[in-house]
């Protein structure tokens, strides 16, 4: 059978560090593991269809399992009889739940049955469910989340997002790309707000106009004096808001 450039003979691939190929059941190529095999294919390789695996020290074709039958290379320290997953311990475990592989250590988290996740045990009772909300796709990068090698990052909204795209995402704003509520904890930098807002009177002709405005971080509602800098919410004192109406000078000022 021929060999593409990803079913080299060496130990394992750019993914994860293996002994063995695995037998596409869908094509019947041989790929180090299934994100090769989509890489290179038109279709996705279904990793719990894989029934045989090939040795990389002596090529024998073999039922899946742990440690070639042949010459007793160990082909995964960690080996998932359900995923079909081999690679090197990394203290994964097999979710029941999510319906795949974790990386542990397992008593470091728990599933949330409403988000449908393993999350961080400091986690527990200290998110916000979103029902199934790890079967959508990351907003940033639109790939999926649930499956991904990538750490989910868990936002205060209880959307999840990549770890490296949340990273990322700071670097230029600190808002849920879904619901705009801040991605991280703002108290710092809203009382820098507070002193610079203090500090920069208004023109005399905007000194008593107030808008409507509506906050991303409460939903809550407030009419606020106007300033450029941005404008406060009168209910948890975020800056975090938007207009919600036009702009109107108040007539008892005036």
């Amino acid at each position: 059978m021929a060999a593409t450039a990803c079913e080299t003979r060496r130990r394992g691939c750019e993914h994860y560090d293996r002994g063995c190929l695995l037998k596409a059941p869908c094509c019947d190529k041989l790929y180090t593991c299934r994100l090769c095999h989509d890489n290179n294919e038109d279709h996705q390789l279904d990793r719990f269809k894989v029934q045989e695996v090939q040795c990389i020290n002596c090529e024998k074709i073999q039922h899946a399992q742990q440690s070639c039958e042949e010459c007793s290379t160990l082909f995964g320290e960690y080996y998932c009889s359900i995923c079909h997953l081999f690679d090197k311990d990394k203290k994964q475990y097999h979710c029941e739940n999510c319906g795949i592989c974790r990386i542990g250590p397992k008593e470091d988290f728990f599933h949330c049955l409403k988000c449908n996740l393993c999350l961080a045990m400091n986690l527990q009772g200290k998110h916000k469910c979103i029902e199934n909300v790890s079967r959508q796709n990351c907003p940033i990068c639109l790939e999926d989340i649930h499956t991904s090698r990538v750490v989910a990052h868990v936002l205060p909204c209880g959307h999840l997002l990549h770890r490296t795209c949340y990273e990322e995402m700071l670097k230029k704003g600190y808002r849920c790309p879904l619901c705009m509520h801040s991605a991280l904890d703002m108290t710092w930098y809203w009382r820098q707000l507070d002193n610079e807002v203090a500090q920069t009177p208004m023109p005399s002709e905007y000194q008593n106009m107030t808008v409507d405005i509506l906050c991303n971080d409460c939903n809550g509602r407030s009419t606020v004096q106007f300033h450029i800098l941005g404008m406060k919410c009168q209910n948890c004192d975020s800056y975090n808001t938007a207009q919600a109406g036009g702009r109107r000078i108040s007539l008892d000022q005036q």
